[in-house]
């Protein structure tokens, strides 16, 4: 697959040679909703216990006389109604984890990169190297002539480009991320997927390594 190459200041920069293996994928809506699931389980943090009676350390000795005192027949401060006292039906320890095997997720991936190739959502960068001009407001007038929609993510090579990120900070729906850090779940929530050649390069030889 070719697609063209554009500059920052939308220019035309060329063409490169997708690999199809990688880029021309046909997509699965299950296999994508099994990574999205699998992603997002793994992103909960571990719940924490409540003290439950068994937990508190309080007095189980009674403290007032059964009859005669005017008031309820109590019987051990660990009790729920008391300050102090343990929780009633509180939540348990729990961790939530799971387990995908590691070819669907790299199919995931792949079938992802390729949705966006297919749906022309997908947009090819010579490179995010703004010079001088690394300010938030020179760069949303490039953006404009870009077209990158409402929300894009833009994946670079090893590295984020230090000016652009930092120009970008500022702009709703702009997200960024290393190329190692490329996954189904950040692809499919944006509009535009935005890669750079050295984020092309990367992809490509992670399957292809």
């Amino acid at each position: 697959m070719k697609v063209k190459v554009q500059t920052l200041d939308a220019k035309a920069g060329g063409d490169i040679q997708l690999d199809d293996e990688v880029f021309g994928v046909e997509p699965r809506a299950d296999i994508l909703h099994r990574v999205v699931t699998w992603q997002l389980i793994n992103r909960r943090a571990p719940a924490r216990a409540a003290r439950e009676r068994a937990d508190v350390a309080r007095t189980g000795k009674k403290f007032g006389r059964q009859k005669g005192g005017g008031t309820a027949r109590h019987g051990d401060r660990r009790a729920p109604i008391f300050i102090g006292g343990g929780k009633a039906h509180g939540p348990r320890a729990r961790v939530f984890t799971s387990s995908l095997n590691k070819k669907v997720r790299a199919l995931g991936l792949r079938m992802a990169l390729s949705a966006k190739a297919k749906g022309g959502q997908l947009i090819v960068l010579d490179n995010l190297d703004m010079g001088e001009e690394a300010k938030t407001k020179a760069l949303q007038a490039k953006l404009g002539k870009l077209g990158f929609g409402k929300t894009a993510l833009v994946i670079d090579g090893d590295a984020l480009n230090v000016g652009f990120a930092r120009a970008s900070s500022n702009l709703e729906g702009i997200n960024l991320l290393p190329a190692i850090g490329a996954n189904v779940y950040d692809i499919m929530r944006h509009e535009t997927l935005v890669l750079t050649r050295a984020a092309v390069e990367k992809l490509e030889a992670r399957f292809n390594g």
